[in-house]
């Protein structure tokens, strides 16, 4: 496991663009942070400016597949290196630095009411779903097609269905 990437300080480098290579995912990403931007400011500004923006998310959402809502509680340096298919509830809250691989859902309808959070640096295996008022401690890691309905503590790997703890490495 990398701990050089911090569970709490976004890493913003990790959205860019990079020039030349096709980035669905930071395309759509960029919508979303220009939408939060723009409406925090407020003003006739925001009022002309948001319908253009919601017309590109709607682009990027239907290019990559991902149902990412505008106002979406995500930390910077998100990666989506395969966005297909990505669900994330509009109540979920993602910490800095995660990393989503394709088919990830994050929502409601676990044992514990509520939506996840993801505190920071989660690694989330294709296909796996984090249900309901769960906690995913900083830097752990959730395996392919896990299905995720407890918390998971930092610095673990949880896997299966539903999931287990499978390793939790030291700090």
């Amino acid at each position: 496991m990398n701990m050089t990437i911090s569970a709490k300080e976004p890493d913003w480098k990790r959205e860019l663009h990079t020039p030349g290579r096709y980035e669905p995912a930071k395309h759509l990403l960029a919508t979303i942070r220009a939408y939060q931007r723009i409406k925090s400011k407020g003003g006739i500004l925001a009022g002309i400016a948001s319908p253009f923006i919601v017309l590109q998310h709607r682009f990027w959402s239907a290019v990559t597949g991902a149902d990412i809502p505008l106002n979406s509680k995500i930390g910077g340096g998100l990666l989506m290196p395969h966005p297909n298919g990505i669900v994330v509830h509009p109540e979920a809250e993602i910490g800095p630095n995660c990393l989503f691989f394709q088919q990830v859902t994050i929502g409601t309808g676990g044992r514990v009411p509520g939506t996840p959070v993801l505190v920071g640096h989660v690694d989330i295996g294709a296909g796996a779903k984090i249900l309901g008022g769960v906690t995913i401690g900083a830097h752990a890691r959730i395996g392919a097609n896990a299905v995720v309905i407890d918390d998971v503590p930092e610095n673990s790997t949880a896997v299966g269905i539903p999931a287990k703890i499978l390793a939790q490495q030291g700090k």
